[in-house]
């Protein structure tokens, strides 16, 4: 078997690469959906200030596990609606404030 032929068998090639973020969910309202504002900071191309830029992105959260606070981890997936384009991977971090006043 050629490797050519071994990486077409794997999924994760068929696929292709899928992009990743890490991010503070916003929002968490929705009925498996959560909001999660993504934070990005780069030099600015003319002046060289770092500037801290935000995307906000619909994640499908199938077993409503985030809260609003958490850190948690997003990858790209096949559209799921009008919006929705990532899906929850994990939660990377709780947000303890938030889980004390709802327990």
């Amino acid at each position: 078997m050629s490797d050519n032929q071994q990486q077409e068998a794997t999924p994760a090639a068929k696929r292709g690469i899928r992009k990743e973020r890490v991010g503070e969910v916003i929002s968490s309202k929705m009925n498996k959906t959560i909001v999660v504002r993504v934070e990005r900071r780069f030099p600015h191309p003319r002046w060289g200030k770092v500037v801290t830029a935000y995307s906000r992105f619909y994640a499908h959260d199938e077993k409503n596990e985030a809260r609003i606070g958490d850190r948690v981890r997003i990858m790209e997936t096949r559209p799921l609606s009008k919006t929705k384009r990532w899906r929850l991977v994990s939660v990377v971090e709780r947000n303890e404030e938030a889980a004390a006043a709802v327990g």
